[in-house]
């Protein structure tokens, strides 16, 4: 959520910088600053008429002591109550108002992050060279079914389309990633977090997914109760609200997490050739990195994130490409976000398999997430998070880059030793 304080001083930076996104927020920031001059005015107001209040409730009694008549000063009260609670239901309505305008407001980009949407996303490096095959490559459903590494058909009917199994040596090979990303993430300090799947409400609203984009995950109905949960489409929704509602203190920031979980999305369902096998589904499993920290550590936090997820793909030995996205193609809760892509010679695309995204202070703002500085102000702390990494496109990159004249596929060094072999064949 935006700070009320930047959009009443600066409604014009505000503006521009949805702008950025594509998002015409003019008459909706208009309307926030209207309603907020009228609370405002309201409150004043009421704060005026308590104090009259006051006043009069301390006079009566001497009245009264007096041998005066204060029944003109208790019907002013009676009056007074009357106004107050008139005036606190039309602030309740103000402030609700302005609540649902401001949650509508996407973040703020960083002011280097490029206008425009996806078109305007720009490759900053690229690591090794797109493989050459002196044969004719598979693609990593073909080479997968062959393999014997995953079952289409029994994933589509136990789960319909957009659903696969792991089977034998991919089982062992998406098992090996995951253990392979944790042990990385253990080694640099992070805490390894097992989350619920099925969260509330609040937290998909600290997250900034709520309520705009409620209808993109799967609901979960308590049939026996008014019990409502949703299955989380990442662990960082259930990261960015470990301390929902805290107040942290300096020394303890910055705070690194890391959690292992079976993503659900709903949005899986074009099923377009570029989207075949794995690339796109309604589950698949994610290692999340999510930092908190103060303002000052945020940008050497996203450098750190960045730079962790990048480390993984080269110890893979996959080509990829490093991206920084346009302001329209970042989430609508971040200010800054790099994709790291690999390469699938069989579609001749990049295919994300990490975002390292920077919220700054907005998703803290919605969880009431604070530290006390050293000034012994309370801030809201910056929250960031980063894939370390997303196995459903890296299993097929590998497949595919590192694929074998006889159909077999090399496992990559840093993964032997928890697959067991250096190449996994037919048979």
């Amino acid at each position: 959520m935006l700070d009320i304080k930047l959009i009443r001083s600066n409604p014009e930076l505000v503006k521009a910088g949805a702008a950025k996104r594509e998002f015409d927020a003019d008459r909706m920031i208009d309307d926030i600053l209207e309603i907020d001059a009228k609370r405002r005015e309201v409150t004043g107001r009421v704060e005026s008429m308590k104090a009259r209040q006051n006043a009069a409730s301390k006079q009566i009694p001497q009245i009264k002591k007096e041998g005066g008549d204060a029944s003109a000063l208790m019907a002013e009260l009676t009056e007074l109550a009357g106004q107050i609670r008139d005036c606190g239901a039309e602030l309740s309505e103000l402030e609700e108002k302005q609540k649902t305008l401001l949650l509508g407001l996407p973040n703020l980009p960083d002011e280097d992050v490029a206008a425009g949407g996806k078109e305007n996303n720009k490759p900053l490096r690229y690591f090794k060279e797109q493989p050459k095959f002196d044969f004719e490559p598979k693609n990593h459903g073909e080479l997968c079914e062959s393999l014997h590494l995953i079952d289409y058909q029994r994933g589509a009917k136990l789960a319909g389309a957009g659903s696969w199994i792991y089977t034998g040596m991919g089982a062992r090979l998406e098992w090996a990633l995951l253990n392979f990303f944790i042990s990385e993430h253990l080694k640099d300090g992070y805490e390894l977090v097992l989350l619920p799947h099925m969260l509330n409400y609040e937290c998909g609203y600290v997250a900034g997914q709520f309520p705009k984009f409620s209808d993109e995950v799967y609901w979960i109905q308590n049939p026996t109760s008014t019990d409502k949960k949703f299955l989380l489409p990442t662990a960082e929704t259930g990261l960015v609200n470990l301390h929902r509602d805290e107040i942290l203190t300096e020394e303890q920031l910055p705070k690194k997490y890391i959690a292992y979980t079976p993503c659900y999305r709903r949005e899986a369902g074009s099923y377009r050739s570029e989207e075949r096998g794995m690339i796109r589904g309604h589950q698949f499993n994610k290692v999340e990195m999510v930092q908190y920290t103060t303002q000052e550590g945020s940008d050497a936090a996203f450098e750190e994130l960045v730079g962790k997820a990048e480390r993984l793909v080269r110890e893979l030995g996959l080509h990829y490409r490093l991206s920084k996205l346009a302001a329209g193609d970042c989430s609508f809760s971040m200010a800054r976000t790099y994709d790291i892509e690999v390469w699938i010679p069989s579609m001749g695309i990049y295919k994300e398999v990490s975002s390292a995204s920077n919220a700054r202070d907005y998703q803290a703002r919605r969880g009431g997430v604070k530290y006390r500085g050293a000034d012994k102000k309370l801030h809201f702390c910056h929250t960031l998070n980063a894939s370390g990494l997303a196995t459903s496109r890296v299993l097929p990159a590998i497949v595919e880059q590192y694929q074998n004249g006889d159909g077999s596929v090399t496992v990559p060094e840093v993964l032997r030793p928890y697959v067991g072999t250096d190449v996994i064949r037919n048979g």
